[in-house]
């Protein structure tokens, strides 16, 4: 037993598993402001506790991570009431890389705790779209299982289902993902269709753009709200061309960069140095398949320095 002015030699211990926990988090919920919100209920319920209680508990990691889960749990039934009262399209919150794959300034400071969520397949967009359309026990037992390699055992106890249950979840899960994703395109390669995009809109050239754009491409917005805001998907790539040369001429003061977004090339538009739109792309073969761009200031917290 430590005296009061002595730390709790548990703390950094405990405290520790707060990346894993906000990796977790992120994934199931594809909020970055509501799994900060969980992980610190997480941490609450560990504290109110008693010390007995603590001392009992034979592995705090996967304690934590069983809670968070629950809580994550939770909050996705609820979430589909939510986001059918949300104005416009609802679209999961987009993560900064640390280090920017171009026009990167060394020295920056990466946004916390965006800089702990490690980028990596699970998080791209077009990934946490498919996650969304899941069920919550499906989604749970899918990234706890094949993302964080959790057994079917220990699953089965968060999401009160059995472990034969959580096996057939998890592959219906799997089989959505397989049927919504195209083959990879290599990063060099969707590196340079995002450049191309870039440059083509700010040049307002329509024909361009189409070439860009798959035929049955679709692009969303999500303004949350903001009046200036798409309230719907824009399905066609000629329209979604035009629609995009439609908005270079009504914002001729924007500056567009070429960001990481979660873990993929993507764009960031700034007005006087302030992030206004986070833009994703899923790209197939050649050609953009899907657009997604961010304009809700709350979901753009991490991207301001």
């Amino acid at each position: 037993m430590g005296t009061e002015s002595e730390p709790d030699p548990s703390l950094s211990a405990i405290m520790s598993e707060r990346r894993q926990l906000i990796n977790v988090a992120y994934r199931l919920l594809g909020s970055l402001a509501d799994a900060e919100d969980v992980v610190q209920e997480t941490y609450a319920r560990w504290y109110a506790q008693s010390e007995q209680q603590r001392e009992a508990i034979e592995s705090p990691g996967a304690w934590l991570t069983t809670v968070t889960s629950r809580i994550c749990l939770d909050l996705l039934g609820s979430a589909r009431v939510r986001r059918e009262n949300y104005v416009g399209e609802w679209i999961p919150e987009p993560l900064p890389d640390g280090t920017e794959w171009l026009d990167a300034r060394p020295g920056d400071p990466t946004a916390d705790p965006a800089d702990r969520v490690t980028l990596d397949e699970s998080i791209n967009m077009a990934f946490l779209v498919v996650l969304e359309a899941m069920t919550p026990a499906e989604r749970v037992t899918f990234i706890l299982h094949d993302v964080f390699r959790y057994p079917f055992a220990d699953v089965a106890g968060i999401v009160g289902r059995t472990p034969a249950a959580c096996r057939q979840l998890a592959s219906s899960a799997r089989r959505r993902l397989r049927e919504a994703q195209s083959p990879p395109t290599p990063a060099a390669q969707r590196a340079d269709i995002v450049r191309d995009f870039k440059q083509a809109w700010q040049a307002k050239d329509i024909d361009a753009l189409i070439n860009l754009l798959d035929p049955d491409a679709t692009a969303i917005g999500d303004g949350g709200g903001l009046a200036t805001a798409a309230l719907y998907p824009v399905e066609g790539g000629e329209q979604i061309a035009r629609y995009y040369v439609d908005l270079a001429e009504r914002a001729e003061t924007l500056t567009l960069l070429e960001r990481t977004v979660n873990g993929q090339p993507g764009l960031v538009a700034q007005q006087d140095g302030v992030t206004v739109v986070v833009i994703a792309f899923d790209i197939a073969g050649d050609r953009i398949r899907n657009i997604w761009a961010v304009r809700n200031p709350e979901k753009l917290r991490p991207w301001t320095n």
